[in-house]
């Protein structure tokens, strides 16, 4: 690795993209029009179900949580999501995401005082409940735009890391800027490496001011740390310019890497719990969603910014970011080419 070389190019990359007010200017305005207009959307209670939280932490409880549900099945209208313990799913309740917690095996259930659908759920559930023991939570409701902001933050910063990356080095290879620059005393390892820190630092550095700017309009809800919300923004954005890398490494056209590149994205802004929460889907959907970087990387930021949660507690979320992200920038410098036709 040379410094010299290396700073170059990243010099270079940077200039580049803050030259182009209109990419400067897209990449600041699109999350922040996202932002109001979900913030227009959902500003009133919206949603038509309740969501009840059963207790299975013992294999009894399991059993009798299913005979549970049989038995509250005839209630339409209430989804069920199934919790391994009273602390989670009481933080779950307090933080108004569901709106009941029953632990079947010892005949009890919580209610927040301060939640209106909570109260609505217990007159419904009145008769199937009248032998449990009542208990009480309380907690601030958590706006859906202090939910949904990690999902549009990373949602961006997807996109920033997957079309920046994909599109700049397809666009120097077709070209014949890469051809040039094998000419040189550039090694791969160091053109690659810029554009990563490059990219890694614009992308940090737009959602850092959309963020900031934000958060004055919306005063958004902030329970964890600043510090841990970098760690896990720059790891998870770190995994993504990685996989635009991957994707980048040989091909020469436009057409074929934007085509690549939406592949790439759909699924992760769709199953990776940007605009819904994944509570209560399939468990085959939950798998899936499990393979993507994007998940990790709301899940993680949406934990410290709503329930406070310690990169200790996200570090299933950090691993696997680390792991996706080995696996992508070794394949990404294997296939990696300086002049490939396709």
């Amino acid at each position: 690795m040379n410094i010299k070389r290396f700073y170059a190019v990243f010099k270079a990359r940077n200039i580049e993209f803050f030259r182009d007010r209109s990419s400067l200017g897209w990449n600041l305005i699109f999350p922040v029009l996202l932002l109001i207009g979900f913030s227009v959307i959902f500003s009133g209670d919206g949603r038509p179900a309740y969501k009840v939280g059963i207790i299975n932490s013992v294999t009894e409880g399991k059993a009798q949580a299913e005979s549970a549900q049989d038995s509250f099945k005839n209630i339409r209208f209430i989804d069920y999501i199934n919790y391994d313990t009273v602390e989670l799913a009481n933080k779950k309740l307090s933080h108004h995401t569901i709106d009941l917690v029953i632990d079947v095996s010892t005949s009890q259930y919580w209610i927040n005082n301060e939640s209106s659908k909570s109260y609505l759920v217990e007159k419904i559930f009145n008769l199937p409940l009248k032998d449990y023991t009542r208990l009480e939570t309380v907690g601030k409701k958590i706006r859906y735009i202090d939910w949904v902001l990690p999902g549009i933050l990373g949602m961006n910063m997807m996109f920033s890391c997957l079309f920046g990356v994909g599109y700049v080095i397809v666009r120097y290879r077709k070209n014949a800027v890469l051809k040039r620059l094998k000419a040189t005393p550039l090694s791969a390892f160091e053109f690659v490496s810029a554009q990563l820190v490059s990219r890694l630092f614009i992308v940090l550095f737009i959602s850092t001011v959309v963020y900031t700017g934000c958060n004055f309009l919306f005063d958004f809800l902030m329970l964890g740390s600043y510090f841990d919300l970098i760690v896990i923004g720059m790891l998870g954005a770190f995994c993504l310019i990685s996989l635009g890398l991957l994707v980048a490494s040989r091909s020469k056209s436009e057409e074929l890497i934007g085509g690549l590149l939406n592949l790439t994205s759909w699924p992760m802004m769709m199953l990776s719990g940007v605009w819904f929460s994944l509570e209560g889907a399939p468990s085959a959907l939950k798998t899936v969603a499990d393979f993507l970087p994007l998940t990790h990387l709301v899940a993680g930021a949406r934990q410290i910014i709503t329930e406070g949660a310690t990169l200790g507690d996200i570090s299933y979320h950090i691993t696997s970011l680390l792991v996706m992200s080995a696996i992508f920038l070794s394949l990404g410098a294997y296939f990696f080419s300086w002049n490939t036709e396709r």
